[in-house]
C-alpha cells in the first residue's frame, strides 16, 4: 500500500527528496519544509507526480 513519491521546491520548482506514504492513510498530497539547496535554506516541498 506504500507508494514511492517525489517531492518538489515550491520556490525553484527542483525535484530534491524521494520518500514513501501510505496512500490509505494520507490520500492527499504531502506538503513538507525540507531543505533546498540551491537556495541554501528550508523551503516548502509538495508531492509530485
Amino acid at each position: 500500500m506504500r507508494v514511492t513519491i517525489t517531492l518538489a521546491c515550491t520556490e525553484t520548482g527542483d525535484r530534491n527528496y524521494i520518500t514513501t506514504k501510505n496512500k490509505r492513510t494520507n490520500p492527499d498530497r504531502i506538503e513538507l519544509k525540507k531543505y533546498c539547496p540551491r537556495l541554501k535554506r528550508r523551503t516548502l516541498h509538495r508531492e509530485t507526480k
